[in-house]
């Protein structure tokens, strides 16, 4: 479901802004720093979490404004509003055609998939990188993830804060809050197997291209008997200060399809591709499941890919949804058919 108007208010470094985008290719060009990628951090910001920068909630509101924020969306069925007041800068707020609803809910209207220039290093970064990586790709199928995976954080906090604590905990308040671990834990792990297999599926399947398939698995934690694994490792996890197994353990294995090789050990170029591809292959795999393509947010991605490549990029993405992509020049966009273009400059937005 493409988002047809887009208003910001106070918003990094717009005091405000309006733009109407079509539903095919978004090209936003601009010197560094001229506000593109904050075009599509409030677009990302259209689905639960903290958007594709992951920045605390009063970052975001603009300097020098009154210290809340705003960003408004028209979807073909919804209004869409979410962002902070001043007295409250780090509580999110969120409006469905004008009515309170839960951060949760956003990903029942869309979903948005984004890649941006800090994710190159994926694949050398740490396991929770991937974990979040991961927990987008099936938040995009499953929208109940976030609540499974809200509810099991909640309660391993509570967990663990009650293990730190000096005196003999409640062995049945423990108890508690690892069943309440263990019932979540277990929809979270679900969910992720079944969005890995599917991907891993539509990956073996798909056409070799100027995109190297990557092939994909879940390590570090194997789903059992979680309620239990926890009891028992209660004095572990009080010497460790942290819950030691479960779902917040797990890990995205990327390897080159190809080369039978490590996604870390593979070249930058090779892995950029890895990258690329894995998206393209979910935002596809969304498509097929939720009947409607994903929202894409490509920030600087055609910089870093050779003509070829970028021809085939173009080629893939046409007639597949609403594309949003940045670039310095406008020149990089050449071969794209039919779109919005804006042009970004020092916190405007002009059409181009």
């Amino acid at each position: 479901m493409p988002v047809s108007r887009l208003t910001l208010t106070d918003f990094r470094s717009y005091p405000s802004a309006l733009i109407e985008p079509g539903a095919g290719f978004v090209l936003l060009s601009g010197e560094n720093g001229a506000g593109k990628t904050n075009l599509l951090e409030a677009v990302s910001l259209l689905s639960p979490g903290r958007g594709l920068r992951g920045a605390a909630l009063s970052d975001m509101a603009r300097i020098g404004g009154e210290g809340g924020f705003a960003v408004a969306a028209r979807l073909a069925e919804a209004d869409i509003g979410t962002g902070t007041v001043p007295t409250a800068p780090e509580r999110r707020q969120v409006r469905i055609n004008s009515a309170p609803a839960s951060v949760n809910s956003l990903s029942e209207r869309l979903s948005v998939l984004w890649l941006t220039p800090a994710m190159d290093r994926l694949f050398l970064g740490s396991a929770g990188d991937r974990r979040r990586f991961l927990d987008r790709l099936v938040l995009a199928l499953q929208p109940s993830h976030a609540h499974h995976s809200s509810r099991y954080e909640a309660a391993m906090r509570s967990r663990n804060k009650l293990l730190a604590d000096d005196r003999i905990p409640d062995p049945s308040w423990l108890a508690a809050l690892e069943q309440q671990m263990a019932e979540h834990g277990a929809s979270i792990g679900d969910a992720r197997a079944h969005t890995v297999a599917e991907l891993e599926r539509r990956l073996e399947e798909s056409p070799e291209d100027e995109f190297a398939r990557a092939s994909i698995q879940i390590g570090g934690w194997e789903q059992a008997d979680l309620a239990e694994q926890l009891r028992q490792a209660r004095g572990r996890d009080a010497a460790a200060g942290r819950a030691t197994v479960g779902p917040h353990r797990q890990d995205l294995l990327v390897l080159h399809r190809a080369k039978q090789m490590d996604a870390a050990r593979s070249s930058t170029g090779e892995q950029k591709a890895l990258l690329l591809g894995l998206v393209l292959a979910h935002a596809e795999l969304v498509t097929e499941r939720r009947g409607e393509p994903p929202i894409l947010l490509l920030d600087e991605v055609a910089a870093h890919l050779d003509p070829k490549r970028r021809a085939a990029l173009f080629a893939r993405l046409e007639g597949r949804g609403q594309v949003w992509m940045t670039a310095t020049e406008a020149a990089l966009f050449e071969g794209v058919g039919t779109a919005t273009r804006f042009h970004v400059e020092g916190g405007s937005v002009s059409a181009s």
